[in-house]
């Protein structure tokens, strides 16, 4: 069922939203200084191409950014210059499918990203 699944959300828009991430991925590693977003940001488009059967969950911090202070501090800067428009796509196209009684579980899916697209340093996305 959720390959099912996961095959209708990539047909039927999946696609457009996994590539506005791995966009904002790619202008992020164009610089330096954006390479701490541009991996979240690349670790999301795999979870936003296929996101049934999935979930993202806070990443221990066992010295991979060193601190929680850190990942609070990168996913402001985010929100303010990226996660926002993202966020918005995800809300918006969720409120659309949410008019139809199948759109119902691929809005769930696209609330999901959109409350990960606020704050995606410090996830890792496992298999449910």
């Amino acid at each position: 069922m959720t390959l099912i699944l996961n095959v209708l959300w990539f047909i039927f828009g999946g696609w457009i939203s996994g590539l506005l991430w791995l966009l904002a991925g790619v202008i992020l590693a164009v610089t330096i200084v954006g390479m701490p977003w541009s991996i979240a940001a690349f670790r999301m488009a795999g979870f936003s191409f296929a996101p049934f059967g999935k979930a993202a969950v806070p990443r221990t911090l066992d010295g991979y950014l060193g601190s929680g202070d850190l990942e609070v501090v990168l996913n402001v800067v985010w929100l303010v210059f990226a996660g926002w428009w993202l966020a918005l796509h995800h809300v918006i196209l969720a409120a659309m499918l949410a008019v139809t009684i199948i759109g119902i579980p691929f809005a769930f899916q696209h609330l999901k990203l959109a409350g990960l697209s606020l704050a995606p340093v410090g996830k890792m996305v496992i298999a449910v």
